[in-house]
């Protein structure tokens, strides 16, 4: 999964595609690259961050959304919480709605079911501008795959089929270092949903601070190959380039 962030703001490539056009060559650049889907935001969700108004998250997103689904190959997933936005979005073409809010929003798991297009359910702990005041668990793994085995029940009693569910630890939403590797160790143990596993470690503030550019990159491909060699199905990344020559290189060696 390509990250394409339609924001001035985002922790890593913030402002980057704010131009439509500018945005519209770096998806057809990630599906050249091998991206299988590509993930358009429009509201930052870095520490410390604060939410956006409906109207401007659609005013970034939606025209993209909709030259997308006609340009490129591959399926087009919209990151929002927003009810509003997730119908905006489908209707524009996109295939999939990807809430780092698991659809506890009002309104959004009613939305989510009568789209009938596929949701990623993430954990997080708080709200953005809070989430790493501190975090503590008991058992970070457990607590994250009770917390996503109750979204998936909510969406099977809402009538979202079991098929068309993606789960997803929240790889620094609400957790410190550790627990951030403690859960891309153990994402066998989520397997136990049978739900399909998304990781999102790319650019993550956990990797190495004095790590920049392609090197960075290329730590954040490895922990993806991880998280794929312990059971994960899909990889949120930036660098879908080195993503793919990394996963490449990783199974030539086994």
């Amino acid at each position: 999964m390509g990250i394409l962030n339609i924001t001035p703001d985002s922790f890593s490539d913030g402002g980057h595609y704010l131009w439509i056009e500018d945005a519209i060559r770096q998806a057809h650049l990630m599906v050249n690259e091998g991206a299988d889907l590509i993930d358009v935001g429009g509201e930052s969700t870095r520490p410390g961050s604060s939410p956006v108004t409906v109207e401007v998250e659609l005013k970034r997103i939606i025209p993209l959304i909709r030259r997308l689904s006609e340009e490129v190959s591959v399926p087009i997933s919209v990151d929002t919480s927003k009810p509003e936005v997730m119908k905006a979005a489908v209707e524009a073409g996109a295939a999939m709605i990807n809430d780092i809010c698991a659809l506890r929003m009002p309104g959004a798991l009613e939305q989510a079911q009568s789209l009938d297009v596929a949701v990623c359910l993430m954990h997080m702990k708080g709200i953005p501008a809070t989430m790493q005041h501190a975090p503590v668990y008991i058992d970070v793994v457990q607590e994250v795959k009770v917390f996503l085995q109750r979204q998936v029940d909510r969406c099977l009693a809402a009538g979202i089929s079991a098929d068309k569910i993606v789960v997803d630890p929240g790889i620094g939403f609400g957790k410190r270092p550790e627990h951030n590797r403690r859960l891309i160790d153990e994402i066998g143990v989520l397997l136990d949903l049978g739900q399909p596993v998304l990781v999102g470690v790319s650019r993550k503030s956990f990797l190495p601070i004095k790590m920049t550019g392609p090197n960075r990159d290329r730590l954040s491909a490895q922990y993806a190959v991880q998280a794929v060699a312990n059971g994960a199905s899909l990889v949120r990344v930036h660098n879908v380039g080195m993503t793919a020559q990394v996963l490449r290189e990783s199974r030539n060696t086994v």
